[in-house]
């Protein structure tokens, strides 16, 4: 199955896609999980994003399109992907579809994780992780036992610049901006489906894989990816 989690900041999308992806044997490609990543490591491709990222802009398309490729074709997504993240624009969606034609391959489904504005504010806001052991936490829904210190090493937890208020309102309006006409493009390719997020985690979790449940597998995989 290869799948895309479409939806505003705070919807969701990272922890349905790593519940998923666990539960269906298949891999989670997590965009900001790589931006970030590339950002503490200071690569090239970090050290651009950063400035983007801390703003609350979307990162340009030749940087995140050649960061995709080259994840795709490095292998280890053989019975499938959850793309979360990606694309977040309609020249990216058409670059996917065409690296995807690539392998013989397609998009089974997209699913949009609907959330109402006030709700994106209330989870980000209170969305903190260890700078240490990077473990996440978010209030009031996975509370760390001594307030604001981590479980594990009790260091003191910070938030994510692109979690602070002001950012996350620039976050909303650039998906709306950019992000949200992907609705009507994966709609127009007959495989989109949206769930409302408000229910909780576990319940997102059924409804999305009775979803899945309804798309199509995939044609066997053959590794056709440029040198």
């Amino acid at each position: 199955m290869n799948l895309i989690f479409l939806g505003p900041p705070g919807s969701g999308k990272g922890t349905q896609a790593e519940r998923i992806s666990k539960l269906l044997g298949i891999a989670h490609l997590s965009t900001g999980d790589m931006l970030r990543e590339s950002v503490a490591r200071k690569t090239s491709l970090g050290q651009k994003a950063q400035e983007y990222m801390e703003t609350g802009e979307l990162v340009p398309d030749d940087l995140i399109l050649g960061m995709i490729e080259e994840k795709l074709c490095s292998g280890g997504w053989e019975h499938g992907f959850i793309l979360d993240g990606f694309p977040r624009t309609i020249r990216q969606a058409e670059a996917l579809k065409k690296m995807i034609a690539k392998n013989e391959k397609e998009i089974d489904k997209a699913i949009l994780l609907s959330v109402s504005d006030a709700e994106v504010m209330r989870r980000l806001s209170g969305r903190f992780y260890c700078p240490t052991c990077k473990i996440g936490y978010n209030y009031p829904m996975r509370l760390p036992r001594q307030k604001e210190h981590c479980d594990f090493d009790n260091t003191k937890l910070v938030r994510r610049p692109d979690d602070e208020i002001t950012v996350v309102r620039n976050r909303l309006e650039v998906y709306k901006r950019e992000t949200a006409p992907l609705i009507d493009f994966y709609r127009k390719e007959l495989i989109l489906s949206e769930i409302e997020t408000d229910d909780g985690p576990d319940k997102v979790t059924e409804q999305l894989l009775k979803e899945i449940g309804k798309a199509k597998k995939s044609d066997s995989y053959k590794d056709r990816c440029p040198n």
